[in-house]
């Protein structure tokens, strides 16, 4: 599996540089500059590692740093704060808000490389769970089988990864973008629109032994939920 790194970074030239690196060594890169996205960027990308700049617009990291120790789902990702703070009582101050580990500025590329796979490899294994449920559909994991209710539904294996990512987070809205990118992957050149033909299909499939929880939002994407009515593009 390839690994994503997330850099927190408002330098713009220093950001390009470690993504240029992490790059280069096989991993996955999202940047983001503004202190008040991060959480939400966390939470949509699930990074392996997060280099989090002690000095940003917004919000310090120190501050978004107890954030993510505060949300469950994400509270286990690896955080490398980078600062240019180099006092004791500092380094105990990033340590203490959650930090794993802290890199000081200026720092050799070579050296937080091998900070990045140290934290990866240290990194709790995340909690795998052997069935989803949503409602009446339930999605056996390992069996790779799904029921709703008593009936076995038949999918294909795009259509299985696709309901997995709605039934992982129901209610949440998936952009079209994300789920070509979860479903298919970087490095495969597939439309925005196949999502949908590939939504028809796995909505045949789930709707022949129940009502539709498939929403639609228009211009959007879709979402697995119960309560509200579709929106049809």
């Amino acid at each position: 599996m390839k690994h994503t790194v997330l850099i927190v970074e408002d330098e713009e030239a220093l950001a390009l540089v470690l993504k240029y690196n992490l790059e280069k060594e096989g991993y996955n890169v999202v940047w983001e500059p503004r202190g008040s996205k991060v959480v939400s960027v966390v939470e949509k990308e699930r990074p392996s590692v997060i280099l989090l700049d002690w000095m940003l617009p917004e919000l310090s990291g120190v501050e978004i740093c107890k954030q993510i120790r505060n949300k469950p789902d994400i509270k286990n990702i690896p955080i490398i704060m980078l600062t240019a703070k180099g006092e004791e009582e500092d380094k105990i101050k990033g340590l203490s808000s959650g930090a794993d580990d802290y890199v000081t500025k200026p720092f050799s590329i070579p050296e937080l490389m091998a900070r990045v796979k140290t934290n990866i490899r240290r990194a709790p294994e995340p909690v795998t769970e052997k069935e989803l449920v949503f409602e009446d559909i339930v999605m056996d994991m390992e069996t790779k089988k799904v029921h709703r209710g008593e009936n076995y539904i038949h999918l294909g294996p795009t259509e299985f990864r696709l309901l997995k990512t709605l039934m992982e987070v129901p209610g949440k809205v998936f952009s079209r973008e994300y789920l070509l990118k979860t479903v298919w992957g970087d490095n495969i050149y597939v439309e925005s629109r196949t999502v949908d033909v590939h939504i028809r299909r796995l909505r045949k499939s789930l709707n022949e032994y129940g009502p539709d929880y498939i929403r639609t939002v228009r211009a959007t994407g879709y979402s697995l939920d119960s309560n509200m009515p579709d929106e049809e593009e």
